[in-house]
């Protein structure tokens, strides 16, 4: 039996359906994030790319809508993610699929057509169910986004010629660029950042909630904790759930949220979400005392009210002398430090001043401690923060680490 989005449904864990707000796509509550199968970051040719890699991709993908997960993300940044998909897609019924790819906004509309016919002539598509301008991450994209002439007004002529039914924009910018993408009203979905250890883009879901957009979630367990390792302590304070279970489900709760992506590198790399949707229907109900103890926790080692309002008035990184990204760097040692995610706070720490308008900011390596205790001066906490950054970097600094695109 198949649901409306193409999958199977028919026994409890299997994969669940919602609709991706206003597009009407009933989109399976977990994505095939296309950045981790692949072989290159950059393009190959089809005689370079090695044929046990490209069998193992097409095994994830089968694998991926067998399982119900019909949802197929890529981006022309994927490097050869597109090309080694294409002859993929062609396997399966193209009614059964819902495909997305991603152009990064170009300083022209000719420049972004070029990209896009590059990634559909790689993909072997006529026409993508969604496309997004890849990266509204600061004000110089929504500019080339949004201005007359630009990538939106062209993303629009390839959606009247058929090639593309939605389109939509992802994002890894500070809150105040989201929401004004968001309240442009010109896209229909988002995929962003949101998850048990980042709560910052919650005004931001709210916004696109009100808007009827559908909600895609990037990276929830690499970004949202590298939660595939070992992590002992956390494992523990989420049983009888995995840490990725919990944050797919405290996720999920959410009915505004529609689909998380996975980065699956191998078939089996669903199984284990798989299985936590046994909970799916009791969601909340299952989620909560695992909140509470792990909130317990944080609380413990951070006082009550630094949990309740530690990003109180704290500037983005822009607005901080040396653009340290103070903001960044505290959540990640509010989570990590009290949990025990040593492993994701340094690679995240280690990829500010790398990973350019994707992670922007510097660390406190760079810091100017006059000057930033100034630009702190407004939060509850002033006179906790220069320590806490000490700390932070001690802790956490390591060698320079680029992002995945970059490596």
């Amino acid at each position: 039996m198949f649901a409306l989005g193409g999958g199977p449904c028919d026994s409890s864990g299997a994969m669940r359906y919602r609709r991706f707000g206003r597009t009407g796509l009933q989109m399976p509550v977990f994505s095939c994030g296309g950045m981790r199968y692949q072989q290159s970051w950059s393009d190959v040719p089809w005689d370079q790319v090695d044929k046990a890699g490209q069998a193992n991709l097409e095994a994830t993908i089968h694998r991926s809508v067998e399982l119900g997960i019909n949802h197929i993300e890529t981006a022309r940044g994927y490097g050869s993610s597109e090309m080694q998909l294409g002859p993929v897609l062609a396997q399966f019924p193209r009614e059964k699929l819902i495909v997305q790819t991603k152009v990064m906004p170009k300083p022209t509309a000719k420049e972004f057509r070029e990209t896009f016919e590059t990634s559909m002539a790689y993909l072997k598509l006529d026409h993508v169910e969604l496309l997004s301008i890849h990266g509204i991450n600061n004000r110089e994209h929504i500019a080339q986004t949004l201005r007359p002439g630009g990538c939106l007004d062209e993303a629009r002529k390839i959606q009247r010629e058929g090639r593309a039914r939605f389109i939509g924009f992802s994002t890894h910018a500070t809150p105040d660029v989201i929401s004004e993408a968001v309240r442009s009203d010109e896209f229909d979905y988002v995929n962003l950042h949101w998850y048990f250890v980042n709560d910052l883009n919650r005004a931001c879901i709210a916004e696109a909630a009100q808007r009827d957009m559908g909600m895609f979630i990037i990276s929830p367990n690499d970004k949202g904790g590298k939660l595939y390792l070992g992590l002992p302590k956390l494992r523990a304070l989420t049983a009888p759930l995995t840490p990725m279970q919990f944050n797919d489900l405290y996720c999920l709760a959410r009915p505004e949220i529609h689909t998380l992506s996975l980065g699956a590198a191998k078939p089996s790399d669903f199984d284990e979400h798989i299985a936590g949707l046994e909970h799916y229907e009791r969601a909340a109900e299952v989620v909560a005392p695992i909140e509470r103890r792990i909130r317990e926790v944080l609380e413990q080692a951070h006082g009550a009210d630094w949990m309740r309002r530690w990003f109180t008035n704290l500037p983005e990184y822009f607005d901080v002398p040396g653009e340290v990204n103070v903001l960044e760097i505290l959540r990640l040692h509010t989570y990590a430090k009290p949990l025990e995610l040593t492993e994701w706070a340094k690679f995240r720490y280690n990829m500010l001043g790398n990973a350019d308008h994707w992670f922007p900011g510097e660390h406190v390596g760079k810091l100017d401690r006059e000057r930033v205790r100034a630009a702190v001066a407004k939060s509850p906490f002033a006179d906790r923060i220069p320590a806490i950054l000490d700390e932070a970097h001690e802790l956490y600094h390591d060698a320079p680490v680029k992002r995945l695109s970059q490596s």
